[in-house]
Protein backbone atom coordinates (compact mmCIF):
# COMPACT_ATOMS: atom_id res chain seq x y z
CA UNK A 1 0.00 0.00 0.00
CA UNK A 2 1.12 3.50 -0.46
CA UNK A 3 3.18 5.31 2.31
CA UNK A 4 1.86 5.75 5.48
CA UNK A 5 2.29 9.30 6.84
CA UNK A 6 5.27 9.97 9.16
CA UNK A 7 3.20 11.67 11.43
CA UNK A 8 0.87 8.95 11.89
CA UNK A 9 3.86 6.71 11.91
CA UNK A 10 5.00 8.51 14.90
CA UNK A 11 1.50 9.01 16.61
CA UNK A 12 0.90 5.77 16.56
CA UNK A 13 4.87 4.98 18.27
CA UNK A 14 3.46 6.84 21.18
CA UNK A 15 0.32 5.25 21.74
CA UNK A 16 1.57 1.56 21.38
CA UNK A 17 3.56 -0.44 23.80
CA UNK A 18 6.93 -0.70 21.67
CA UNK A 19 6.58 -4.62 21.69
CA UNK A 20 3.48 -4.17 19.19
CA UNK A 21 4.69 -1.48 16.79
CA UNK A 22 6.68 -4.20 14.44
CA UNK A 23 2.78 -6.00 14.77
CA UNK A 24 0.77 -3.46 14.12
CA UNK A 25 2.89 -1.47 10.98
CA UNK A 26 2.98 -5.10 9.36
CA UNK A 27 -1.04 -5.34 8.93
CA UNK A 28 -0.39 -2.53 6.32
CA UNK A 29 0.96 -5.59 3.75
CA UNK A 30 -2.21 -7.65 4.05
CA UNK A 31 -4.83 -7.52 2.74
CA UNK A 32 -8.28 -6.36 4.86
CA UNK A 33 -10.61 -8.18 6.17
CA UNK A 34 -14.29 -8.29 4.51
CA UNK A 35 -17.47 -9.09 6.09
CA UNK A 36 -21.38 -9.86 5.16
CA UNK A 37 -24.30 -9.25 7.83
CA UNK A 38 -27.41 -11.43 7.11
CA UNK A 39 -30.40 -9.66 7.10
CA UNK A 40 -33.05 -11.70 9.93
CA UNK A 41 -35.85 -9.60 8.56
CA UNK A 42 -35.29 -11.95 5.31
CA UNK A 43 -35.12 -14.90 7.26
CA UNK A 44 -31.40 -14.33 8.43
CA UNK A 45 -28.97 -17.33 8.47
CA UNK A 46 -31.58 -19.97 9.33
CA UNK A 47 -32.91 -18.92 5.67
CA UNK A 48 -30.05 -17.89 3.50
CA UNK A 49 -26.91 -19.49 4.74
CA UNK A 50 -26.93 -22.81 2.13
CA UNK A 51 -27.25 -20.38 -0.70
CA UNK A 52 -24.35 -18.60 0.04
CA UNK A 53 -21.32 -20.23 -0.47
CA UNK A 54 -18.96 -17.95 0.44
CA UNK A 55 -19.86 -16.90 4.10
CA UNK A 56 -16.81 -18.06 6.38
CA UNK A 57 -16.08 -18.00 9.85
CA UNK A 58 -18.61 -16.04 11.98
CA UNK A 59 -17.80 -12.47 13.31
CA UNK A 60 -17.81 -12.71 17.38
CA UNK A 61 -19.66 -9.95 17.82
CA UNK A 62 -22.04 -9.72 15.60
CA UNK A 63 -24.68 -12.78 15.79
CA UNK A 64 -25.43 -12.70 11.86
CA UNK A 65 -21.96 -11.44 10.86
CA UNK A 66 -20.05 -13.57 8.69
CA UNK A 67 -15.97 -13.19 7.23
CA UNK A 68 -15.67 -13.39 3.37
CA UNK A 69 -13.32 -13.30 0.84
CA UNK A 70 -15.96 -12.98 -2.29
CA UNK A 71 -15.21 -9.83 -4.49
CA UNK A 72 -17.67 -9.42 -5.97
CA UNK A 73 -20.23 -9.53 -3.11
CA UNK A 74 -23.20 -6.42 -4.99
CA UNK A 75 -23.53 -8.95 -8.18
CA UNK A 76 -25.39 -11.93 -5.74
CA UNK A 77 -29.25 -11.89 -6.34
CA UNK A 78 -29.46 -12.41 -2.53
CA UNK A 79 -27.72 -9.25 -2.18
CA UNK A 80 -30.41 -7.15 -4.31
CA UNK A 81 -32.83 -8.76 -2.58
CA UNK A 82 -32.21 -7.89 0.68
CA UNK A 83 -30.50 -10.95 2.14
CA UNK A 84 -27.33 -9.08 3.30
CA UNK A 85 -25.71 -6.23 3.86
CA UNK A 86 -21.69 -5.92 3.07
CA UNK A 87 -19.87 -4.55 6.20
CA UNK A 88 -16.58 -4.66 7.35
CA UNK A 89 -16.17 -6.88 10.35
CA UNK A 90 -14.83 -4.40 12.77
CA UNK A 91 -17.61 -2.23 12.04
CA UNK A 92 -20.06 -4.32 12.84
CA UNK A 93 -19.27 -4.34 17.00
CA UNK A 94 -20.35 -0.30 18.00
CA UNK A 95 -23.91 -1.12 17.03
CA UNK A 96 -24.76 -4.40 19.37
CA UNK A 97 -23.37 -2.51 22.36
CA UNK A 98 -26.73 -0.53 22.40
CA UNK A 99 -28.75 -3.94 22.70
CA UNK A 100 -32.04 -1.87 21.50
CA UNK A 101 -34.93 -3.93 21.78
CA UNK A 102 -38.42 -3.91 19.64
CA UNK A 103 -40.71 -1.35 20.51
CA UNK A 104 -38.16 1.75 21.40
CA UNK A 105 -37.35 4.68 19.77
CA UNK A 106 -33.60 4.39 18.00
CA UNK A 107 -31.28 7.20 16.32
CA UNK A 108 -28.67 6.88 14.43
CA UNK A 109 -27.82 10.61 13.79
CA UNK A 110 -24.89 9.98 10.84
CA UNK A 111 -26.08 7.23 9.01
CA UNK A 112 -25.13 6.64 5.66
CA UNK A 113 -24.38 4.86 3.82
CA UNK A 114 -26.15 2.96 6.34
CA UNK A 115 -24.36 -0.13 7.78
CA UNK A 116 -25.03 0.47 11.30
CA UNK A 117 -28.23 1.88 11.23
CA UNK A 118 -30.10 -0.97 9.44
CA UNK A 119 -28.05 -3.20 11.47
CA UNK A 120 -29.86 -1.45 14.63
CA UNK A 121 -33.31 -1.88 12.72
CA UNK A 122 -32.61 -5.52 12.25
CA UNK A 123 -32.86 -6.13 15.90
CA UNK A 124 -36.04 -4.28 16.09
CA UNK A 125 -37.90 -6.57 13.92
CA UNK A 126 -40.16 -3.71 12.73
CA UNK A 127 -41.34 -2.51 15.85
CA UNK A 128 -40.75 0.42 17.16
CA UNK A 129 -39.20 3.84 15.39
CA UNK A 130 -35.45 3.89 13.99
CA UNK A 131 -34.29 7.42 12.94
CA UNK A 132 -31.66 7.42 10.14
CA UNK A 133 -30.64 10.63 9.48
CA UNK A 134 -27.71 11.95 6.99
CA UNK A 135 -27.04 15.55 6.38
CA UNK A 136 -25.62 15.05 3.08
CA UNK A 137 -28.22 14.75 0.61
CA UNK A 138 -26.80 12.26 -2.06
CA UNK A 139 -26.10 10.06 1.10
CA UNK A 140 -29.25 10.07 2.37
CA UNK A 141 -30.55 8.94 -0.65
CA UNK A 142 -28.18 6.15 -0.92
CA UNK A 143 -29.22 5.40 2.81
CA UNK A 144 -32.93 5.32 1.86
CA UNK A 145 -32.21 3.22 -1.30
CA UNK A 146 -30.40 0.44 1.92
CA UNK A 147 -33.19 0.81 3.95
CA UNK A 148 -35.69 -0.41 0.74
CA UNK A 149 -33.71 -3.13 -0.13
CA UNK A 150 -33.23 -4.73 3.33
CA UNK A 151 -36.65 -4.49 4.10
CA UNK A 152 -37.50 -2.22 6.76
CA UNK A 153 -40.26 -0.67 7.78
CA UNK A 154 -40.26 1.10 10.57
CA UNK A 155 -37.55 3.96 9.63
CA UNK A 156 -37.33 7.28 9.38
CA UNK A 157 -34.92 8.51 7.11
CA UNK A 158 -33.99 12.25 7.30
CA UNK A 159 -31.93 14.54 5.46
CA UNK A 160 -30.67 17.31 8.62
CA UNK A 161 -27.83 18.57 10.56
CA UNK A 162 -27.99 17.20 14.25
CA UNK A 163 -28.45 20.94 15.72
CA UNK A 164 -31.89 20.82 13.28
CA UNK A 165 -32.79 17.87 15.66
CA UNK A 166 -31.74 18.45 18.69
CA UNK A 167 -34.12 21.49 18.61
CA UNK A 168 -37.27 19.02 17.90
CA UNK A 169 -36.33 15.83 19.54
CA UNK A 170 -35.25 16.90 23.16
CA UNK A 171 -35.26 13.75 25.51
CA UNK A 172 -37.28 11.85 22.67
CA UNK A 173 -34.72 8.78 22.11
CA UNK A 174 -34.39 5.75 24.12
CA UNK A 175 -31.54 4.77 22.14
CA UNK A 176 -28.63 6.64 20.51
CA UNK A 177 -26.00 5.75 18.02
CA UNK A 178 -23.08 8.22 16.90
CA UNK A 179 -21.01 7.09 14.27
CA UNK A 180 -19.33 10.36 13.97
CA UNK A 181 -17.65 11.88 10.69
CA UNK A 182 -13.81 11.21 11.48
CA UNK A 183 -10.16 11.21 10.02
CA UNK A 184 -9.97 7.15 9.06
CA UNK A 185 -6.93 6.69 10.43
CA UNK A 186 -8.66 2.97 10.75
CA UNK A 187 -9.38 2.83 6.99
CA UNK A 188 -5.85 3.18 5.90
CA UNK A 189 -5.78 -0.33 5.19
CA UNK A 190 -9.36 -1.03 3.60
CA UNK A 191 -9.19 2.69 1.50
CA UNK A 192 -6.10 3.42 1.29
CA UNK A 193 -5.93 5.77 -1.31
CA UNK A 194 -8.74 7.86 -0.29
CA UNK A 195 -8.09 7.96 3.74
CA UNK A 196 -4.21 8.61 3.17
CA UNK A 197 -4.87 11.51 0.87
CA UNK A 198 -7.26 13.25 3.48
CA UNK A 199 -5.23 12.84 6.12
CA UNK A 200 -3.83 15.51 8.54
CA UNK A 201 -3.01 16.41 11.78
CA UNK A 202 -5.13 19.48 11.40
CA UNK A 203 -7.68 17.54 9.55
CA UNK A 204 -7.99 15.38 12.94
CA UNK A 205 -8.56 18.69 15.27
CA UNK A 206 -11.30 19.53 12.41
CA UNK A 207 -12.68 16.38 13.39
CA UNK A 208 -12.60 16.31 16.57
CA UNK A 209 -14.05 19.79 16.98
CA UNK A 210 -17.45 18.34 14.53
CA UNK A 211 -17.80 15.42 16.79
CA UNK A 212 -17.50 16.78 19.95
CA UNK A 213 -20.60 19.41 18.43
CA UNK A 214 -22.30 15.92 17.34
CA UNK A 215 -22.07 14.55 21.06
CA UNK A 216 -23.60 18.01 22.54
CA UNK A 217 -26.83 17.30 20.17
CA UNK A 218 -27.18 13.76 20.73
CA UNK A 219 -27.07 14.36 24.59
CA UNK A 220 -30.28 16.12 24.23
CA UNK A 221 -32.31 14.20 22.13
CA UNK A 222 -31.46 11.05 24.66
CA UNK A 223 -33.82 10.69 27.45
CA UNK A 224 -32.93 9.88 30.93
CA UNK A 225 -31.94 6.28 31.54
CA UNK A 226 -31.26 6.08 27.52
CA UNK A 227 -28.00 4.95 26.33
CA UNK A 228 -25.61 5.88 23.36
CA UNK A 229 -22.69 4.88 21.49
CA UNK A 230 -20.05 6.96 20.00
CA UNK A 231 -17.48 5.27 17.73
CA UNK A 232 -15.23 6.19 14.78
CA UNK A 233 -13.03 4.52 12.16
CA UNK A 234 -10.01 6.25 13.89
CA UNK A 235 -6.77 5.98 16.12
CA UNK A 236 -6.36 9.14 17.07
CA UNK A 237 -6.74 10.11 21.09
CA UNK A 238 -8.06 13.17 20.52
CA UNK A 239 -11.32 11.62 18.41
CA UNK A 240 -11.20 8.60 20.78
CA UNK A 241 -10.44 8.50 24.25
CA UNK A 242 -9.64 12.36 24.23
CA UNK A 243 -13.45 13.05 22.58
CA UNK A 244 -15.12 10.63 25.51
CA UNK A 245 -12.99 12.65 28.50
CA UNK A 246 -14.31 15.82 27.06
CA UNK A 247 -17.55 14.50 26.55
CA UNK A 248 -17.62 13.59 30.25
CA UNK A 249 -16.84 17.22 31.63
CA UNK A 250 -19.02 18.95 29.53
CA UNK A 251 -22.47 16.58 30.40
CA UNK A 252 -21.77 15.35 33.98
CA UNK A 253 -25.27 13.53 33.13
CA UNK A 254 -23.65 11.19 31.03
CA UNK A 255 -21.77 8.17 32.64
CA UNK A 256 -19.42 6.28 30.67
CA UNK A 257 -20.11 2.17 31.09
CA UNK A 258 -17.70 1.01 28.21
CA UNK A 259 -15.02 2.05 26.02
CA UNK A 260 -12.85 0.08 23.32
CA UNK A 261 -10.62 0.25 20.47
CA UNK A 262 -10.05 -2.45 17.92
CA UNK A 263 -6.12 -2.36 16.53
CA UNK A 264 -6.02 -4.77 13.04
CA UNK A 265 -3.04 -6.53 14.87
CA UNK A 266 -5.51 -7.91 17.88
CA UNK A 267 -8.52 -8.49 15.80
CA UNK A 268 -9.61 -9.81 12.30
CA UNK A 269 -10.89 -6.27 11.02
CA UNK A 270 -10.29 -2.55 10.37
CA UNK A 271 -9.53 0.04 13.45
CA UNK A 272 -12.34 0.85 15.37
CA UNK A 273 -13.10 2.52 18.32
CA UNK A 274 -16.68 2.67 20.26
CA UNK A 275 -17.43 3.99 23.60
CA UNK A 276 -20.87 3.35 25.67
CA UNK A 277 -22.62 5.62 27.76
CA UNK A 278 -25.47 6.26 29.62
CA UNK A 279 -27.68 9.26 30.61
CA UNK A 280 -28.44 9.93 34.57
CA UNK A 281 -31.78 11.83 35.39
CA UNK A 282 -31.54 15.01 36.52
CA UNK A 283 -34.28 17.07 38.52
CA UNK A 284 -34.58 19.24 35.21
CA UNK A 285 -35.48 16.48 32.62
CA UNK A 286 -36.35 17.39 29.02
CA UNK A 287 -39.79 17.51 27.76
CA UNK A 288 -40.27 14.32 26.50
CA UNK A 289 -43.31 14.67 24.81
CA UNK A 290 -43.83 14.81 21.10
CA UNK A 291 -46.79 15.24 19.09
CA UNK A 292 -47.60 12.36 17.27
CA UNK A 293 -48.16 12.75 13.18
CA UNK A 294 -51.72 12.23 11.57
CA UNK A 295 -52.53 9.31 9.57
CA UNK A 296 -55.17 10.28 6.67
CA UNK A 297 -55.99 8.59 4.06
CA UNK A 298 -58.84 9.16 1.65
CA UNK A 299 -62.21 6.66 0.99
CA UNK A 300 -61.15 6.34 -2.27
CA UNK A 301 -57.43 5.13 -1.67
CA UNK A 302 -58.52 2.68 1.58
CA UNK A 303 -60.84 1.44 -0.77
CA UNK A 304 -58.31 0.91 -3.62
CA UNK A 305 -55.52 -0.77 -1.45
CA UNK A 306 -57.75 -2.99 0.96
CA UNK A 307 -59.64 -4.54 -2.74
CA UNK A 308 -56.13 -5.10 -3.47
CA UNK A 309 -55.14 -6.46 -0.19
CA UNK A 310 -58.28 -8.87 -0.13
CA UNK A 311 -57.37 -9.93 -3.65
CA UNK A 312 -53.52 -10.49 -3.40
CA UNK A 313 -52.69 -11.32 0.50
CA UNK A 314 -53.89 -14.48 2.10
CA UNK A 315 -54.95 -12.16 5.16
CA UNK A 316 -56.11 -8.93 5.70
CA UNK A 317 -52.55 -6.56 8.02
CA UNK A 318 -53.50 -3.62 10.29
CA UNK A 319 -51.80 -1.24 7.73
CA UNK A 320 -52.01 2.48 9.41
CA UNK A 321 -52.85 3.91 6.13
CA UNK A 322 -51.44 7.27 4.93
CA UNK A 323 -51.88 9.37 1.66
CA UNK A 324 -50.28 12.07 -0.03
CA UNK A 325 -51.53 13.02 -3.49
CA UNK A 326 -52.32 9.36 -4.29
CA UNK A 327 -49.50 7.61 -3.35
CA UNK A 328 -50.51 5.51 0.01
CA UNK A 329 -47.62 5.02 3.09
CA UNK A 330 -48.01 2.28 5.54
CA UNK A 331 -46.20 4.45 8.76
CA UNK A 332 -44.92 3.24 11.73
CA UNK A 333 -46.79 2.99 15.02
CA UNK A 334 -46.55 5.96 16.88
CA UNK A 335 -44.20 7.88 14.45
CA UNK A 336 -43.62 11.36 15.08
CA UNK A 337 -45.02 14.77 13.47
CA UNK A 338 -41.94 15.04 10.94
CA UNK A 339 -43.62 18.81 9.85
CA UNK A 340 -40.85 20.81 9.03
CA UNK A 341 -38.14 18.04 8.43
CA UNK A 342 -36.02 17.32 5.33
CA UNK A 343 -37.79 13.62 4.83
CA UNK A 344 -36.50 11.43 2.57
CA UNK A 345 -39.15 8.09 4.38
CA UNK A 346 -41.64 7.53 6.55
CA UNK A 347 -42.19 3.59 6.91
CA UNK A 348 -43.36 2.03 3.73
CA UNK A 349 -44.09 3.71 0.58
CA UNK A 350 -47.22 1.16 -0.44
CA UNK A 351 -47.96 2.38 -4.10
CA UNK A 352 -50.23 4.50 -5.97
CA UNK A 353 -54.26 4.79 -6.76
CA UNK A 354 -54.47 5.25 -10.31
CA UNK A 355 -57.70 5.25 -11.66
CA UNK A 356 -59.50 4.05 -8.88
CA UNK A 357 -56.85 1.03 -8.69
CA UNK A 358 -53.77 0.86 -6.86
CA UNK A 359 -50.62 -0.28 -8.11
CA UNK A 360 -47.99 -1.41 -5.57
CA UNK A 361 -44.70 -0.54 -5.10
CA UNK A 362 -41.22 -2.07 -5.05
CA UNK A 363 -40.60 -0.80 -1.71
CA UNK A 364 -44.05 -3.30 -0.23
CA UNK A 365 -42.41 -6.30 -2.70
CA UNK A 366 -39.08 -5.96 -0.48
CA UNK A 367 -40.89 -5.60 3.03
CA UNK A 368 -43.59 -9.03 2.80
CA UNK A 369 -42.94 -12.27 2.60
CA UNK A 370 -44.01 -14.73 -0.14
CA UNK A 371 -46.01 -17.48 1.81
CA UNK A 372 -48.51 -14.17 2.47
CA UNK A 373 -49.05 -13.91 -0.73
CA UNK A 374 -51.94 -15.38 -2.69
CA UNK A 375 -49.92 -15.18 -6.08
CA UNK A 376 -46.16 -15.68 -6.52
CA UNK A 377 -43.58 -16.48 -9.08
CA UNK A 378 -41.20 -18.72 -7.67
CA UNK A 379 -37.70 -19.14 -9.12
CA UNK A 380 -34.51 -20.90 -7.88
CA UNK A 381 -31.28 -18.51 -8.45
CA UNK A 382 -30.13 -20.33 -11.07
CA UNK A 383 -33.27 -20.23 -13.45
CA UNK A 384 -32.83 -18.12 -16.59
CA UNK A 385 -35.60 -15.96 -16.06
CA UNK A 386 -33.78 -14.58 -13.10
CA UNK A 387 -31.92 -12.51 -15.54
CA UNK A 388 -34.13 -11.46 -17.59
CA UNK A 389 -36.37 -9.85 -14.72
CA UNK A 390 -32.99 -8.06 -13.80
CA UNK A 391 -33.26 -7.17 -17.21
CA UNK A 392 -36.82 -5.71 -17.12
CA UNK A 393 -37.98 -8.34 -19.99
CA UNK A 394 -41.34 -9.95 -19.77
CA UNK A 395 -40.98 -13.21 -18.68
CA UNK A 396 -43.23 -16.48 -18.70
CA UNK A 397 -44.94 -17.83 -16.44
CA UNK A 398 -47.54 -20.40 -17.00
CA UNK A 399 -47.71 -21.54 -13.08
CA UNK A 400 -49.05 -18.21 -11.25
CA UNK A 401 -53.08 -16.64 -12.23
CA UNK A 402 -53.71 -13.14 -13.96
CA UNK A 403 -53.49 -10.26 -12.11
CA UNK A 404 -50.68 -8.85 -10.04
CA UNK A 405 -47.57 -10.86 -9.13
CA UNK A 406 -44.72 -11.36 -6.46
CA UNK A 407 -41.53 -12.95 -8.40
CA UNK A 408 -39.28 -14.33 -5.15
CA UNK A 409 -35.82 -16.36 -6.04
CA UNK A 410 -35.49 -18.87 -3.28
CA UNK A 411 -38.25 -17.38 -1.12
CA UNK A 412 -37.06 -13.80 -1.32
CA UNK A 413 -39.10 -11.19 -2.77
CA UNK A 414 -36.87 -9.31 -5.88
CA UNK A 415 -40.43 -7.13 -7.23
CA UNK A 416 -43.65 -6.88 -8.76
CA UNK A 417 -44.95 -7.97 -12.04
CA UNK A 418 -48.56 -8.33 -13.99
CA UNK A 419 -49.04 -11.58 -15.34
CA UNK A 420 -51.67 -11.97 -18.65
CA UNK A 421 -51.90 -14.98 -20.36
CA UNK A 422 -49.10 -16.69 -18.91
CA UNK A 423 -46.80 -13.91 -19.66
CA UNK A 424 -45.58 -11.53 -17.35
CA UNK A 425 -44.83 -7.99 -17.58
CA UNK A 426 -42.25 -6.72 -15.44
CA UNK A 427 -42.74 -3.70 -13.09
CA UNK A 428 -38.68 -3.51 -12.16
CA UNK A 429 -37.87 -0.09 -11.53
CA UNK A 430 -36.10 1.09 -14.16
CA UNK A 431 -33.40 2.50 -11.95
CA UNK A 432 -32.95 -0.98 -10.64
CA UNK A 433 -32.38 -2.70 -13.84
CA UNK A 434 -29.21 -3.77 -15.38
Amino acid sequence: MEKLPEQFIENMKKQLPENEWEAFFACYDKNPFKGVRLNPLKGGRYALKGFLPFLGEPIPWEENGYYTTEEKLGASIFHFAGGFYSQEPSAMSAAPLLAVQPGEKVLDLCSAPGGKGTQLACAMDGKGIIVLNEPIASRAKILSQNVERLGIKNAVVLNEYPQTLAKKFRGYFDKILVDAPCSGEGMFRKNAEEALAEWSEENVALCAARQSEILDAASEMLKAGGRLVYSTCTFATAEDEGQVCDYLQKHPEMRLLKQEKLYPHKVDGEGHFVALFEKQARVEEWDTRLKEGRASVTQDGQKAFRAFEKEFFKEKFAFRLHEVNGILYELPEGVFDWKGLQVLRVGVRLGEVKNGRFEPSHSLAMCIKGEACKNVLHLTQTDGRVEKYLRGETLDCEDVRNGWCLVCVEGLPIGWGKAVNGVLKNHLPKGLRK
